[in-house]
């Protein structure tokens, strides 16, 4: 069931890091795959690139269109490539909130220095004016501030005497193919990774009111009703019972519900052993395409099928403000 996460890749100009990421897909063992390269130029030469290697392409210029509506625009292609992720490579736009928050936490940048140093323009001027003994690039997630997202890898690069800011970009440049591929396929795996998904639902779980994490017969679980009287509203399953899923447990409404579920969506729900008959339903974690605000909503009504109503009263008063 674990399918390879879905990348789309935003490039302005030559698109070499959009080469670096498209080259190291092809590898059996890569996580992820390239399903759309889009740009804010429709002259990039990355997108030529990218239509020779049999990969869709979009081109929207940005000229003469409100920075809203072209980030609509770009975020409507983004969408019906069914990517999971984006990854900005070379893309010289400064994105607009509303696009940045709907990919909070799936939108990477690569950056051209050893961030917390250097955001903005003229890394490499500014490393050698510093006197610095290295350059580098920074992986990072994507905010609404300019080059501030958590950094999930780096490379250093040594500056040598004699480097003008071409010299170091050039080397700087090998160094950003081979950390972004890498750091890319280390960030959409770890939505495989048992540990990461057990963690993933505890958060989620715990932010819920009165709850506290149980094992139940090996399984992660979360109950909600303090400690002589919790019950259960979520379970991790990791290949319990010789299931071939990891997925989370949660409550649904019965029977019809169940068969509902299953029907319209037999890739992401199924009937788990020995807890069905009790109304229960797996949704599957090992995709490495999770839709987390789906499992948040799911945990929370699971949570409110079984908590006290004092409880449940609470948040409904809470709702109303």
């Amino acid at each position: 069931m674990r399918g390879k996460a879905r990348v789309a890749i935003l490039i302005s100009g030559s698109g070499t890091n959009m080469a670096a990421l498209l080259y190291a897909s092809r590898a059996a063992s890569c996580p992820y795959e390239v399903v759309l390269v889009a740009s804010n130029n429709p002259d990039a030469g990355g997108l030529k690139l990218a239509a020779a290697e049999g990969v869709a392409t979009f081109a929207l210029a940005h000229r003469g269109m409100d920075r809203e509506a072209h980030d609509a625009a770009m975020d409507a292609a983004i969408r019906a490539s069914g990517a999971d992720h984006v990854a900005l490579a070379g893309y010289m736009r400064i994105l607009t909130p509303d696009f940045v928050r709907g990919w909070e936490g799936r939108m990477l940048n690569i950056h051209p220095s050893l961030l917390p140093k250097y955001k903005g323009l003229h890394t490499h001027q500014r490393a050698l004016d510093a006197g610095d003994a290295q350059a580098g690039c920074s992986v990072h997630l994507v905010t609404a501030e300019l080059d501030d997202g958590p950094v999930l890898g780096q490379c250093a690069v040594a500056i040598q005497p004699g480097d003008t800011p071409d010299t170091l970009a050039s080397r700087v440049l090998i160094a950003e193919h081979q950390l972004y591929a890498r750091t890319l396929s280390e960030y959409v795996a770890r939505e495989t990774d048992p540990d990461w998904i057990v963690a993933k639902i505890g958060e989620l779980a715990l932010a819920l009111p009165e709850t506290d994490a149980r094992p139940s017969h090996g399984a992660p679980g979360w109950r909600v009703g303090g400690e002589k009287t919790g019950k259960y509203f979520a379970y991790v399953s990791i290949h319990h019972h010789g299931e071939d899923a990891i997925a989370l447990l949660v409550k649904t409404s019965g029977a019809d519900e169940q068969a509902t579920l299953v029907d319209q969506e037999p890739e992401l729900y199924y009937l788990p052993k020995f807890y069905a008959p009790s109304g229960w339903i797996g949704i599957r974690l090992d995709t490495g395409r999770t839709d987390w605000d789906h499992i948040a909503d799911w945990l929370a009504r699971s949570w409110r099928s079984v908590a006290p109503k004092r409880l449940t009263k609470m948040m409904d008063i809470a709702a109303e403000f």
